[in-house]
Protein backbone atom coordinates (compact mmCIF):
# COMPACT_ATOMS: atom_id res chain seq x y z
CA UNK A 1 0.00 0.00 0.00
CA UNK A 2 1.45 3.23 -1.09
CA UNK A 3 2.26 5.98 1.60
CA UNK A 4 -0.52 9.32 2.27
CA UNK A 5 -4.16 9.22 2.05
CA UNK A 6 -5.28 5.97 1.59
CA UNK A 7 -8.50 6.56 -1.47
CA UNK A 8 -11.43 4.59 -2.11
CA UNK A 9 -9.08 3.49 -5.13
CA UNK A 10 -6.65 2.10 -2.51
CA UNK A 11 -9.57 0.03 -1.32
CA UNK A 12 -10.84 -1.33 -4.45
CA UNK A 13 -6.89 -2.30 -5.64
CA UNK A 14 -6.34 -4.15 -2.51
CA UNK A 15 -9.27 -6.22 -2.65
CA UNK A 16 -9.81 -6.41 -6.64
CA UNK A 17 -13.21 -4.79 -7.05
CA UNK A 18 -14.34 -1.56 -8.53
CA UNK A 19 -14.06 1.70 -6.98
CA UNK A 20 -17.39 2.25 -7.66
CA UNK A 21 -18.07 -1.24 -5.58
CA UNK A 22 -16.33 0.31 -2.36
CA UNK A 23 -17.81 3.29 -2.60
CA UNK A 24 -21.37 2.15 -2.45
CA UNK A 25 -20.43 -0.99 0.25
CA UNK A 26 -19.51 2.34 2.67
CA UNK A 27 -22.55 3.97 1.96
CA UNK A 28 -24.45 0.69 2.66
CA UNK A 29 -25.96 0.66 -0.86
CA UNK A 30 -28.65 -2.62 -0.79
CA UNK A 31 -27.46 -3.55 -3.73
CA UNK A 32 -23.64 -4.92 -2.35
CA UNK A 33 -24.08 -8.11 -0.62
CA UNK A 34 -23.00 -7.89 3.21
CA UNK A 35 -19.74 -9.70 2.60
CA UNK A 36 -18.11 -7.76 0.22
CA UNK A 37 -19.85 -4.72 2.75
CA UNK A 38 -17.90 -6.31 5.72
CA UNK A 39 -14.31 -6.91 3.77
CA UNK A 40 -14.36 -3.59 2.75
CA UNK A 41 -15.43 -1.58 5.92
CA UNK A 42 -13.30 -3.85 7.48
CA UNK A 43 -10.15 -2.55 5.44
CA UNK A 44 -11.19 0.35 5.34
CA UNK A 45 -10.67 0.83 8.98
CA UNK A 46 -7.80 -1.02 8.78
CA UNK A 47 -5.92 1.62 6.87
CA UNK A 48 -7.63 4.52 8.45
CA UNK A 49 -9.57 5.53 5.38
CA UNK A 50 -11.39 8.66 5.83
CA UNK A 51 -13.83 10.14 3.31
CA UNK A 52 -12.79 13.16 0.99
CA UNK A 53 -15.44 15.76 2.42
CA UNK A 54 -14.45 18.10 0.29
CA UNK A 55 -14.90 16.28 -2.99
CA UNK A 56 -18.55 14.72 -1.16
CA UNK A 57 -19.57 18.61 -0.73
CA UNK A 58 -18.45 19.51 -3.78
CA UNK A 59 -20.57 17.20 -5.95
CA UNK A 60 -23.46 18.04 -3.42
CA UNK A 61 -22.97 21.95 -4.16
CA UNK A 62 -22.12 22.57 -0.54
CA UNK A 63 -19.13 23.36 1.49
CA UNK A 64 -20.57 22.91 4.89
CA UNK A 65 -18.46 25.62 5.93
CA UNK A 66 -19.50 29.49 7.19
CA UNK A 67 -17.02 32.04 6.75
CA UNK A 68 -16.36 34.63 8.95
CA UNK A 69 -14.88 37.84 7.44
CA UNK A 70 -13.55 40.21 10.05
CA UNK A 71 -11.44 43.31 9.98
CA UNK A 72 -8.63 42.01 12.55
CA UNK A 73 -8.13 39.49 15.19
CA UNK A 74 -5.43 40.34 17.46
CA UNK A 75 -7.12 42.14 19.79
CA UNK A 76 -10.12 40.73 22.38
CA UNK A 77 -12.80 42.46 20.41
CA UNK A 78 -13.13 40.30 17.96
CA UNK A 79 -11.40 37.14 18.89
CA UNK A 80 -14.60 37.34 21.94
CA UNK A 81 -16.99 37.47 18.95
CA UNK A 82 -15.50 34.09 17.03
CA UNK A 83 -15.77 32.47 20.39
CA UNK A 84 -19.16 33.17 20.58
CA UNK A 85 -19.73 31.64 17.03
CA UNK A 86 -17.96 28.94 17.67
CA UNK A 87 -19.35 27.58 20.38
CA UNK A 88 -22.98 27.93 18.55
CA UNK A 89 -21.07 26.17 15.50
CA UNK A 90 -19.20 23.05 16.97
CA UNK A 91 -22.53 21.93 18.13
CA UNK A 92 -23.82 22.30 14.01
CA UNK A 93 -22.69 19.84 10.96
CA UNK A 94 -20.72 23.13 9.62
CA UNK A 95 -17.17 24.23 10.05
CA UNK A 96 -16.08 27.82 10.31
CA UNK A 97 -13.37 29.28 7.83
CA UNK A 98 -12.41 32.66 9.27
CA UNK A 99 -10.76 35.40 6.76
CA UNK A 100 -9.23 38.90 7.81
CA UNK A 101 -9.98 41.91 5.61
CA UNK A 102 -6.93 43.82 7.44
CA UNK A 103 -9.55 46.90 7.19
CA UNK A 104 -9.12 46.92 3.71
CA UNK A 105 -12.32 47.43 0.95
CA UNK A 106 -10.32 45.74 -1.34
CA UNK A 107 -9.39 42.24 0.59
CA UNK A 108 -12.89 42.07 1.83
CA UNK A 109 -13.95 41.94 -1.75
CA UNK A 110 -11.25 39.48 -2.80
CA UNK A 111 -12.56 37.49 0.23
CA UNK A 112 -16.43 37.29 -0.71
CA UNK A 113 -15.06 36.34 -4.22
CA UNK A 114 -12.83 33.20 -2.94
CA UNK A 115 -15.89 32.33 -0.55
CA UNK A 116 -18.40 32.56 -2.90
CA UNK A 117 -15.93 30.11 -5.41
CA UNK A 118 -15.53 27.19 -2.70
CA UNK A 119 -19.71 27.48 -2.38
CA UNK A 120 -19.52 28.86 0.82
CA UNK A 121 -22.87 27.75 2.97
CA UNK A 122 -23.21 31.56 4.71
CA UNK A 123 -21.19 34.36 5.77
CA UNK A 124 -21.07 36.33 9.05
CA UNK A 125 -19.16 39.65 8.32
CA UNK A 126 -18.49 42.52 10.18
CA UNK A 127 -16.84 45.04 7.27
CA UNK A 128 -13.78 47.11 7.20
CA UNK A 129 -13.64 50.68 7.92
CA UNK A 130 -12.87 51.13 4.34
CA UNK A 131 -15.84 49.50 3.09
CA UNK A 132 -18.62 52.42 1.84
CA UNK A 133 -20.58 49.83 -1.31
CA UNK A 134 -21.55 46.69 -0.34
CA UNK A 135 -23.03 45.08 -3.51
CA UNK A 136 -20.13 42.13 -2.75
CA UNK A 137 -22.19 40.89 0.08
CA UNK A 138 -25.13 41.73 -2.03
CA UNK A 139 -23.98 39.00 -4.88
CA UNK A 140 -23.56 36.88 -1.96
CA UNK A 141 -27.30 36.45 -0.79
CA UNK A 142 -28.42 36.72 -5.19
CA UNK A 143 -26.50 33.59 -5.26
CA UNK A 144 -28.18 32.07 -2.44
CA UNK A 145 -25.73 32.70 0.27
CA UNK A 146 -27.35 34.14 3.62
CA UNK A 147 -25.24 36.94 4.98
CA UNK A 148 -25.19 37.91 8.49
CA UNK A 149 -24.04 41.48 9.51
CA UNK A 150 -22.60 41.78 13.21
CA UNK A 151 -20.96 45.13 15.44
CA UNK A 152 -20.33 47.08 12.11
CA UNK A 153 -23.73 48.41 10.41
CA UNK A 154 -24.01 48.12 6.77
CA UNK A 155 -26.75 50.88 6.26
CA UNK A 156 -29.02 50.30 3.22
CA UNK A 157 -28.31 46.53 2.96
CA UNK A 158 -31.07 44.38 3.91
CA UNK A 159 -29.85 41.48 5.55
CA UNK A 160 -29.53 39.91 9.61
CA UNK A 161 -27.98 42.22 11.71
CA UNK A 162 -26.61 42.03 15.33
CA UNK A 163 -25.56 45.28 16.18
CA UNK A 164 -25.12 47.33 19.78
CA UNK A 165 -26.36 50.62 20.58
CA UNK A 166 -23.44 52.90 20.00
CA UNK A 167 -25.51 55.72 20.63
CA UNK A 168 -27.00 54.97 23.76
CA UNK A 169 -23.47 53.85 25.34
CA UNK A 170 -21.58 57.64 24.06
CA UNK A 171 -24.69 58.86 25.52
CA UNK A 172 -24.45 57.47 29.16
CA UNK A 173 -20.61 58.10 29.40
CA UNK A 174 -20.98 61.54 28.17
CA UNK A 175 -23.90 62.46 30.28
CA UNK A 176 -21.34 60.58 33.28
CA UNK A 177 -18.99 62.73 32.41
CA UNK A 178 -20.90 65.60 33.09
CA UNK A 179 -22.60 64.80 36.12
CA UNK A 180 -19.33 64.67 37.61
CA UNK A 181 -18.35 68.15 36.66
CA UNK A 182 -16.71 68.21 33.26
CA UNK A 183 -17.84 70.61 31.17
CA UNK A 184 -14.91 70.80 28.02
CA UNK A 185 -15.62 67.07 27.32
CA UNK A 186 -13.71 66.37 23.83
CA UNK A 187 -13.95 63.01 21.72
CA UNK A 188 -11.33 61.24 20.27
CA UNK A 189 -13.96 59.68 17.10
CA UNK A 190 -13.19 56.50 15.04
CA UNK A 191 -12.61 56.43 11.60
CA UNK A 192 -15.36 58.65 9.52
CA UNK A 193 -16.55 55.70 7.51
CA UNK A 194 -17.91 53.40 10.06
CA UNK A 195 -21.52 53.34 11.28
CA UNK A 196 -20.22 53.15 15.27
CA UNK A 197 -18.07 56.29 14.69
CA UNK A 198 -21.25 58.16 13.49
CA UNK A 199 -23.31 56.62 16.55
CA UNK A 200 -20.98 57.44 19.19
CA UNK A 201 -20.14 60.71 18.13
CA UNK A 202 -23.50 61.53 17.98
CA UNK A 203 -24.77 59.67 21.12
CA UNK A 204 -21.59 62.62 22.70
CA UNK A 205 -23.50 65.32 20.72
CA UNK A 206 -26.67 65.10 21.51
CA UNK A 207 -25.55 64.36 25.83
CA UNK A 208 -24.13 67.89 25.38
CA UNK A 209 -26.75 69.71 23.30
CA UNK A 210 -29.18 68.03 26.26
CA UNK A 211 -27.05 69.75 29.17
CA UNK A 212 -26.85 72.99 27.64
CA UNK A 213 -23.10 72.68 26.92
CA UNK A 214 -21.79 74.41 23.56
CA UNK A 215 -20.24 72.01 20.79
CA UNK A 216 -16.29 73.11 20.56
CA UNK A 217 -15.66 71.15 17.20
CA UNK A 218 -11.56 71.74 18.39
CA UNK A 219 -12.81 69.30 20.94
CA UNK A 220 -13.72 66.86 18.04
CA UNK A 221 -10.63 64.68 16.69
CA UNK A 222 -10.86 61.54 14.50
CA UNK A 223 -8.31 58.59 14.81
CA UNK A 224 -7.48 56.83 11.66
CA UNK A 225 -6.77 53.66 13.35
CA UNK A 226 -7.98 51.59 16.61
CA UNK A 227 -4.47 50.92 18.18
CA UNK A 228 -2.95 52.45 21.05
CA UNK A 229 -0.39 54.48 18.52
CA UNK A 230 -2.97 55.63 16.58
CA UNK A 231 -4.59 57.66 19.89
CA UNK A 232 -1.00 59.29 20.47
CA UNK A 233 -0.91 62.07 17.79
CA UNK A 234 -4.94 63.26 18.34
CA UNK A 235 -4.59 62.75 22.04
CA UNK A 236 -1.24 65.19 21.60
CA UNK A 237 -2.95 68.00 19.55
CA UNK A 238 -6.30 67.67 21.69
CA UNK A 239 -4.12 68.45 25.31
CA UNK A 240 -1.89 71.37 23.82
CA UNK A 241 -4.85 73.23 22.89
CA UNK A 242 -5.08 76.55 24.47
CA UNK A 243 -8.97 75.41 26.34
CA UNK A 244 -7.72 72.36 27.35
CA UNK A 245 -10.40 69.39 27.73
CA UNK A 246 -11.39 68.58 31.43
CA UNK A 247 -12.30 64.86 30.17
CA UNK A 248 -11.80 62.58 27.25
CA UNK A 249 -14.67 60.18 25.75
CA UNK A 250 -12.30 57.93 23.19
CA UNK A 251 -13.81 55.58 20.47
CA UNK A 252 -12.11 52.48 21.97
CA UNK A 253 -10.45 51.58 25.02
CA UNK A 254 -7.09 51.06 23.38
CA UNK A 255 -7.39 55.41 22.29
CA UNK A 256 -8.37 55.44 25.94
CA UNK A 257 -5.58 53.99 27.27
CA UNK A 258 -3.05 55.98 24.57
CA UNK A 259 -5.18 59.32 26.31
CA UNK A 260 -4.46 58.56 29.55
CA UNK A 261 -0.33 57.78 28.79
CA UNK A 262 -0.56 61.05 27.03
CA UNK A 263 -2.11 63.02 29.70
CA UNK A 264 0.56 61.20 32.21
CA UNK A 265 3.36 62.12 29.99
CA UNK A 266 2.95 65.67 30.08
CA UNK A 267 2.00 65.81 33.61
CA UNK A 268 -1.78 66.08 34.30
CA UNK A 269 -3.37 64.30 37.10
CA UNK A 270 -6.13 61.54 36.03
CA UNK A 271 -8.92 61.98 36.81
CA UNK A 272 -8.41 65.30 38.75
CA UNK A 273 -7.27 67.54 35.45
CA UNK A 274 -8.39 65.50 32.97
CA UNK A 275 -10.94 62.32 33.02
CA UNK A 276 -10.81 59.61 30.17
CA UNK A 277 -13.30 57.04 29.76
CA UNK A 278 -13.15 54.45 26.89
CA UNK A 279 -15.65 52.05 24.93
CA UNK A 280 -15.65 48.36 25.00
CA UNK A 281 -14.41 46.98 28.29
CA UNK A 282 -11.05 44.99 26.85
CA UNK A 283 -9.75 42.85 29.71
CA UNK A 284 -6.50 44.84 30.51
CA UNK A 285 -8.55 47.90 31.21
CA UNK A 286 -9.38 47.23 34.41
CA UNK A 287 -5.16 46.24 35.39
CA UNK A 288 -4.02 49.83 34.03
CA UNK A 289 -2.89 52.53 36.53
CA UNK A 290 -5.63 54.30 36.81
CA UNK A 291 -7.87 51.43 36.06
CA UNK A 292 -10.34 52.86 33.02
CA UNK A 293 -13.71 53.81 32.93
CA UNK A 294 -15.68 52.21 29.94
CA UNK A 295 -18.42 51.20 28.45
CA UNK A 296 -18.97 47.70 28.27
CA UNK A 297 -20.01 46.01 25.19
CA UNK A 298 -21.79 41.67 25.09
CA UNK A 299 -19.38 41.03 22.49
CA UNK A 300 -19.96 36.92 23.09
CA UNK A 301 -23.16 37.19 22.67
CA UNK A 302 -23.05 39.39 19.92
CA UNK A 303 -20.89 36.23 18.28
CA UNK A 304 -23.22 33.37 19.40
CA UNK A 305 -26.74 35.04 18.02
CA UNK A 306 -25.10 35.83 14.67
CA UNK A 307 -24.30 32.23 14.61
CA UNK A 308 -27.81 31.43 15.86
CA UNK A 309 -29.60 33.32 13.23
CA UNK A 310 -27.37 32.33 10.00
CA UNK A 311 -27.54 28.66 10.92
CA UNK A 312 -31.62 29.28 11.07
CA UNK A 313 -31.06 30.16 7.69
CA UNK A 314 -29.19 27.06 6.64
CA UNK A 315 -31.74 24.61 8.44
CA UNK A 316 -34.45 25.93 6.99
CA UNK A 317 -33.56 26.94 3.67
CA UNK A 318 -36.95 25.90 1.96
CA UNK A 319 -38.81 28.60 4.16
CA UNK A 320 -38.17 32.64 3.78
CA UNK A 321 -37.43 34.11 6.71
CA UNK A 322 -37.69 37.33 7.38
CA UNK A 323 -34.11 39.64 8.49
CA UNK A 324 -34.06 40.19 11.82
CA UNK A 325 -31.93 43.35 13.32
CA UNK A 326 -30.95 42.41 16.92
CA UNK A 327 -29.51 45.49 19.08
CA UNK A 328 -27.77 44.89 22.62
CA UNK A 329 -27.72 47.46 25.18
CA UNK A 330 -23.90 48.54 26.08
CA UNK A 331 -23.36 49.37 30.45
CA UNK A 332 -21.28 51.94 31.89
CA UNK A 333 -18.31 50.39 33.92
CA UNK A 334 -16.91 53.14 35.68
CA UNK A 335 -13.35 52.45 37.54
CA UNK A 336 -10.83 54.65 38.70
CA UNK A 337 -9.85 56.91 35.48
CA UNK A 338 -13.19 59.58 36.10
CA UNK A 339 -14.26 61.45 38.81
CA UNK A 340 -17.05 59.78 41.16
CA UNK A 341 -20.82 60.92 39.88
Amino acid sequence: MKKGRVTIKDIARELNIAPSTVSRALNDHPAIKKETKDAVKALAEELDYQPNLLALNLLQKKSNTIGVIVPEITGHFFSAIITGIQDVIVNSEFNIMICLSNESYEEEMTIVKKLSKIQIDGVLVSPSSETKNFDHFRRLQKSGIPVVVFDRDCPGLEADKVLVDDYHGAFQAVEYLIGTGCKNIAHLGGPLNLSTTEHRLQGYLDALEKNNIPVNGKHIVHVPGFSHKDGIKPTKKLLELKERPDAIFAYNDNIAISAMHIAKKMGLKIPEEVSVLGFDDEPHSSFITPSLSTVWQPVYSMGMLSARILLSHLNNKNTTLEFRKEVFKPELVIRASSKAN
